[in-house]
């Protein structure tokens, strides 16, 4: 089966892509593309799941780099291939051949590149993540490599969208009281129930740090389980576990 794999006009001149559920081997309640080796998925499907995305993206496996995510704002800088995985939630480099990739389920997935300086980034933004800053930390680190945030481009892939992320109202005070602006990312729901845009905070920090330009693919989650995988959906039907989505880049 063909992959599916959503790209963004921002980034075009990058080989990328926001990979969707479909064309893997995985089975049962992983059905699909699953790149997750944290899930309980069979590690020889997830393993070939991996090796048709690095196909796709014209690299060998080994060449398609990741990190262990903690939900932090540290970032790691990787110039070669190698099996080890830092622990941090955004990864940048200026080598060529190297394909840099996060896994979500909900989370935004965040590709920048600055084409002019031959430099890319990967950020995977939760809300604890994107609060913390782990995408300005990224543009930082982009610029530690030769890049220039007035030439970067980001587009956020597949996330969850604001109408079927339901959160209290301890999720809103963590916000307010880092900046009440964000209160704009927070409409009326039931009881003391508030509903956030995700993608929206993630699009105004970008914006905010002040990059080139930046965009949301407008793909949610959790509301197409034939396309996509989704934490908070498998958790409201009660399911063992669930499928990782990648997100990757390539000089």
């Amino acid at each position: 089966m063909t992959l599916d794999i959503i790209t963004s006009e921002l980034i075009t001149p990058v080989t990328h892509g926001f990979f969707g559920r479909a064309g893997g081997a995985s089975s049962g309640i992983f059905h699909g593309l699953n790149c997750g080796h944290g899930s309980s998925d069979q590690s020889e499907a997830v393993a070939l799941n991996r090796t048709r995305v690095a196909g796709a993206l014209g690299i060998e496996p080994a060449q398609l780099l990741g990190v262990t995510q903690v939900h932090s704002a540290d970032v790691a800088i990787l110039r070669e291939p190698g099996s080890a995985r830092p622990r941090a939630d955004a990864l940048v480099t200026d080598r060529p051949g190297l394909a840099l990739s996060i896994l979500t389920a909900d989370c935004a997935p965040v590709l920048f590149a600055d084409t002019e300086a031959g430099v890319i980034g990967a950020a995977h933004a939760g809300w604890k993540g994107a609060l913390a800053g782990v995408l300005e930390a990224t543009i930082d680190a982009m610029e530690s490599l030769g890049a220039d945030r007035a030439r970067i481009a980001a587009a956020i892939g597949p996330t969850i969208s604001q109408r079927a992320y339901e959160v209290g109202p301890e999720f809103l005070d963590a916000f307010v009281a880092e900046d009440d602006r964000a209160l704009r990312f927070f409409a009326g729901g039931e009881g003391d129930r508030m509903q956030f845009d995700l993608p929206g905070f993630a699009l105004w920090r970008l914006r905010e740090a002040g990059i080139a330009e930046a965009e949301w693919t407008r793909h949610c989650t959790y509301a197409d389980p034939r396309r996509f995988f989704s934490y908070r959906r498998a958790t409201h039907q009660r399911e063992a576990d669930y499928g990782r989505l990648i997100s990757a880049i390539r000089l």
